[in-house]
């Protein structure tokens, strides 16, 4: 199968007239002139570009990963393939050890039943988990549970990351709470990624952070100090430092357009990675719902707990995407590569998803002018979206 004639979203640009082949669900070529792959899909006028990345969510239509539930997970997955997010990595809630461990055993009997090729073909890949708690600041649970948060505790990681084969690929870190420097050392030996999250923590107390291994910002500038003239807190000390990349919610809530501009051009489009952090009301109607053991109530693009915090989003990562583009006016280019390369590249999955490129898994959206979504090929598969 070929997709022909559109513009096509190659190494950061987009390339008019370009054929994408593909075969066993791989990529086999990127190329111009005459294909002869067999059945093709014109895309003419419509953009071409990876399937969308989603490395910070927890869960969406009635679904949570928390549920621990395989059939939870197939339903999110199924969702997420239907708008075009084809790799994801949700994300858990703050629990104690004894209830994360279900969670984690449902996600290692996913993984596997997928890789058997015994879940729904139109599930998006399950790219990994990301631990969002409990190693956090009681000071900024945000919707967190207060209850179960405490200093990083990196034999009980093992023991959890063990439970979900080894699923986990980003940990989320307050770095200022005692102890967790010693543990984000220690998460980054064993090969997790870290990310600041949910903190109280200074500009130095951050770069103490970076310099033990973390990576990442998560949800920047939410859940943490906001940038002072002369106390710079931690997203300076992030945009101080190029090893780091920064998590950003763009629908509409959680940042104003203004500051998505400023985040692009403070972090370049290398460094920002687009998430949607929806809970499980995205795709639905407006009510109460749960997240982490707390009721939330949806209000249109809000989700809140009782005291008034901002409880997730409910808005999937290609209207994130959107908002970046027609609101935001974050050029095209860039939002692309923000919500597939390098969410990618940050779950070591670069060249694998999120690319066009040979050998590339053939996940694949066809976007219409306006960026409604036309078509969505899953691992070579035309799928229903």
């Amino acid at each position: 199968m070929a997709v022909i004639n559109g513009k096509v979203f190659v190494d950061g640009a987009f390339v008019e007239g370009k054929n994408v082949t593909f075969e066993n669900g791989k990529i086999t070529a990127v190329s111009k002139g005459a294909t002869d792959s067999g059945e093709t899909v014109d895309a003419r006028g419509c953009y071409v570009i990876p399937g969308l990345v989603d490395l910070h969510f927890h869960g969406c239509v009635g679904a949570d990963l928390c549920d621990g539930k395989v059939e939870s997970i197939v339903k999110i997955a199924k969702f997420q393939a239907s708008v075009g997010t084809t790799s994801i990595c949700p994300a858990t809630m703050t629990y104690s050890e004894e209830i994360l461990t279900p969670i984690m055993d449902s996600v290692s009997q996913f993984v596997e039943a997928q890789k058997r090729g015994e879940t729904p073909s139109d599930c998006s890949t399950f790219a990994g988990i990301n631990m969002e708690g409990p190693y956090i600041s009681p000071d900024k649970v945000g919707a967190q549970n207060p209850a179960y948060v405490h200093a990083g505790d990196i034999a009980e990681f093992n023991r959890l990351n063990d439970a979900s084969g080894k699923m986990i690929k980003l940990v989320d870190v307050a770095p200022e709470v005692i102890g967790n420097l010693d543990f984000i050392k220690q998460a980054t030996d064993e090969g997790v990624r870290v990310s600041i999250a949910h903190t109280c923590a200074t500009f130095d107390e951050a770069n103490s952070a970076f310099e033990a291994g973390a990576r990442q910002m998560t949800h920047l500038f939410n859940a943490m100090n906001p940038i002072h003239h002369r106390k710079p807190g931690p997203v300076v000390a992030a945009f101080d430092d190029d090893r780091v990349m920064a998590e950003l919610i763009c629908d509409g809530i959680h940042s104003h357009p203004a500051v998505i501009r400023m985040a692009f051009k403070l972090f370049g489009d290398d460094r920002i990675i687009l998430i949607s952090d929806t809970m499980r009301a995205c795709g639905l109607e407006d009510g109460t719902y749960d997240l982490g053991g707390q009721d939330v109530t949806v209000h249109g693009s809000l989700a809140t707990i009782a005291d008034g915090s901002i409880a997730g989003s409910v808005t999937c990562l290609p209207d994130c995407l959107r908002y970046a583009v027609k609101t935001a006016g974050i050029p095209l280019e860039s939002a692309v590569k923000c919500a597939t390369e390098n969410p990618a590249r940050a779950l070591g999955m670069g060249g694998k998803v999120g690319t066009i490129c040979e050998g590339a898994s053939a996940d694949i959206l066809i976007l219409n002018e306006d960026l409604t979504l036309n078509s969505v090929i899953l691992r070579g598969e035309k799928i229903a979206s």
